[in-house]
């Protein structure tokens, strides 16, 4: 669950003191033992950290100057420099562990290199692409290159515990104490404001979020609804039998469930139970008339991904979207044919402030809406390369609509503190495994990180 923002005065105050006290603590011995805490101590306090057995890689000064670049640009992105011989067994987890914040982690391990992230950071695969475009460059750089291209895409924000760096002194005088005071008393009522307006904007859009999404949830509802109309059967029936009521039940209970869902919505992330409980509506609808026509029973599938209205998909098919690459989506028998006849399938629009648009390019809303339809895993897939899977694949997403549509990422934001709240799998594999460098497999490396 993602951590509580401060929510008034008092913690604000909190944190800028703390922060104020980070700047002018003296800076930590660069040569105590190293292990995994003590970078991870480091990396808290600075984006890079070069161990003393590896200053030969990358001078003060050229660390100096990658850690500036790294919080200039805002980015949660963490550099260690360790010697060849650092012992490397789940090098990569127990320093995320350690370190306990979201962010992407790049490693200069003697002449090796390699790198991983939390998937709402950066994808994995865009991890592996940075680290295998720097392999066999020298240290000061690959690491500078590899900087360059990660904080174009990485996202989310630096950790508040970055201090920016030591005031050189071994301690911190009265004076300053007090002029820290003071600046924080000022500065105290001016960002409580501030906080307050932004909370009040973000719950603006959601609500102008909601209101839109709200017209697209209601015509599903409405055809559901329609659909039980049509329906020619009656429990009592000649012919019917429990397996068939309890089919046709599930859909009335669906269409119910759907409707009270909506009306107590108040978030667009809400949405997502409501498209859940019409997709297995739809389900009870094609089981009971796969028993009443005595044909076998469908598995259950995803719903055409062009309008889930069409209902369970029969098979998965290529489809091209704009500008995108090809992928396999569930369809219905309908799209099927005509994708198969050459022709535009039947595809779900929705108005936006440019007109009517698939459902894929209307925007941020809608990602709660398609969660519901294709969860478990397949949204990633399938909306790869859209205005909407862009969207969904970006940390400040979750906080907007809610997290977990499709395993784009955790409830975290780059920078945020989780702890040991976050994916194994994100900084799994032997050391080079990611970056499909020169290392190959885990090796001498041992087992995954």
């Amino acid at each position: 669950m993602k951590p509580a923002r401060a929510r008034g005065l008092p913690g604000l105050l909190v944190a800028l003191t703390l922060a104020a006290l980070a700047v002018l603590s003296p800076a930590p011995s660069a040569h105590a033992s190293t292990d995994v805490g003590t970078v991870a101590a480091a990396l808290r306090k600075s984006p890079v950290y070069v161990d003393p057995a590896a200053s030969a890689q990358l001078s003060a000064t050229d660390a100096a100057s990658l850690a500036k670049k790294i919080e200039k640009a805002d980015k949660p992105l963490f550099v260690a420099v360790l010697p060849a011989g650092f012992p490397t067994q789940n090098l990569f987890q127990n320093l995320r562990t350690s370190t306990g914040i979201t962010g992407l982690y790049a490693i200069r391990l003697g002449d090796r290199f390699d790198a991983r992230a939390d998937s709402s950071v950066m994808p994995r695969t865009a991890v592996g692409n940075l680290v295998s475009s720097v392999q066999g460059e020298g240290a000061k750089a690959q690491l500078n290159d590899f900087t360059d291209r990660a904080l174009t895409n990485i996202s989310g924000s630096a950790p508040a515990s970055w201090s920016g760096g030591g005031s050189g002194s071994g301690g911190v005088s009265t004076g300053a104490l007090i002029t820290v005071g003071a600046v924080v008393v000022a500065g105290g009522a001016g960002a409580y404001t501030l906080v307050r307006r932004n909370r009040r904007r973000k719950d603006e859009e959601q609500q102008a979020a909601l209101d839109r999404l709200r017209v697209v949830v209601d015509e599903d509802i409405t055809a559901f609804g329609e659909e039980l109309d049509r329906l020619d059967f009656h429990p009592a029936e000649a012919g019917a039998d429990d397996a068939m009521r309890a089919d046709y039940e599930r859909a009335l209970d669906a269409y119910e469930q759907a409707k009270s869902s909506m009306a107590a919505a108040r978030r667009p992330e809400d949405v997502r139970p409501v498209t859940e409980s019409l997709e297995d509506g739809r389900f009870s609808l094609a089981m009971l008339a796969a028993r009443r026509e005595g044909r076998p029973l469908p598995e259950r599938r995803a719903p055409c991904f062009f309008d889930p209205r069409h209902g369970p998909s029969v098979a998965d098919a290529t489809w091209t979207p704009a500008g995108g690459a090809p992928r396999e989506v569930p369809v219905c028998a309908a799209d099927r044919a005509r994708l198969a006849d050459g022709a535009d399938p039947a595809v779900r629009e929705v108005d936006t402030d440019y007109g009517r648009r698939p459902y894929w390019d209307a925007g941020p809303a809608y990602g709660p809406w398609a969660g519901g339809y294709f969860g478990g895993g397949l949204l990633p897939g399938l909306l790869v390369g859209t205005m909407l899977g862009s969207m969904m694949s970006s940390p400040s997403y979750a906080s907007d609509y809610g997290s977990g549509y499709g395993d784009f990422g955790g409830g975290y934001d780059g920078g945020d503190v989780s702890g040991a709240d976050f994916d194994p799998g994100d900084f799994g594999g032997g050391f080079g495994d990611g970056g499909g460098g020169d290392f190959g497999g885990g090796g001498d490396f041992g087992g995954g990180f």
